[in-house]
């Protein structure tokens, strides 16, 4: 006798839960506020890039009058900006130079080894950032005098290494701490030494910190007034340059000026998005990292 099994009975499928209309508000709303916020922050920059091309007759830039190209073509005509940008450059590249040398090994430090007195070292370097720039600068101020050092480029250096350093330091140790050491134990393993293991397994995985933390260096150089202010003396920065000028009118130069920093700025975070979307798709999908 044959017996016939019962196909079990198919389980009904789930309804499809229609998207909630809150949600979709919600989302949409968030949508615009993001691209408000966006457009808020860079209105000032497109005012800046559209009032390099004003064709202004008199001191005064607050007012259109026409397009033209001249102010670019005119870029380099008043020496005593060209010479304030240069100023701003210099000691940007040299302060940011010796910021990051520095600021790398003390975030490794702090990331990596433990030693007596880390705590109040990391706590420094967060005060280092926390601080205003005014108590800063006048307290480098004193320093200075008390030392009877004479205000110029070396002392902007010093107090722009000095408030630098940290920004540095915090953006490398926070990398450190994401590392697996593992990778350094089998450099190791294989017979690399200290300087080889920095230089070859270290540095590169730190990399991006280390690059981050000197454009955050570089800019904050770039951009500084209040410290410079005091402790510049004679020397005139691009800040201080646009401070001045601003008492019987800023040329269309200056706009000129910021917004050819603000193009490089803008090259420069572009091209490295490419080079991180590029190492993103490089790497393999679903491979995980395990520790012995």
């Amino acid at each position: 006798m044959t017996t016939v099994r019962e196909a079990p009975a198919e389980r009904p499928a789930a309804p499809e839960r229609p998207a909630a209309p809150g949600r979709r508000r919600r989302i949409s709303g968030l949508h615009l506020y993001t691209l408000a916020l966006i457009a808020w922050l860079t209105l000032p920059i497109a005012i800046m890039i559209l009032f390099g091309f004003n064709d202004v007759q008199g001191k005064q830039n607050f007012r259109w009058q026409g397009f033209t190209l001249k102010w670019y073509a005119q870029l380099l005509d008043k020496s005593d900006l060209t010479a304030a940008v240069l100023n701003s450059l210099v000691i940007a590249l040299l302060s940011t130079l010796i910021t990051t040398v520095l600021g790398t090994f003390a975030g490794l430090a702090l990331g990596r080894y433990g030693f007596r007195g880390k705590g109040p070292a990391g706590l420094l370097l967060f005060m280092a950032i926390s601080c205003p720039e005014i108590v800063m600068g006048a307290s480098l101020l004193s320093m200075f005098v008390t030392f009877n050092l004479p205000r110029g480029h070396l002392t902007i250096l010093v107090a722009h290494v000095m408030f630098s350093i940290a920004f540095v330091a915090v953006t490398v140790r926070a990398r450190v701490a994401g590392l697996d050491p593992a990778v350094e134990e089998a450099a190791q393993d294989l017979g690399a030494g200290p300087w080889t293991r920095f230089r070859l397994v270290t540095l590169p995985m730190i990399m991006p910190g280390v690059l981050a933390g000197a454009l955050l260096a570089f800019v904050l150089s770039v951009d500084d007034f209040v410290i410079t202010g005091f402790t510049g003396g004679a020397t005139v920065t691009f800040p201080l340059w646009i401070y001045g000028s601003t008492r019987t009118g800023a040329p269309p130069q200056v706009n000129v000026m910021g917004t050819l920093i603000f193009a490089a700025g803008v090259v420069i975070a572009v091209v490295s998005a490419r080079r991180t979307l590029r190492a993103s798709r490089r790497r393999p999908h679903g491979v995980r990292h395990h520790r012995d």
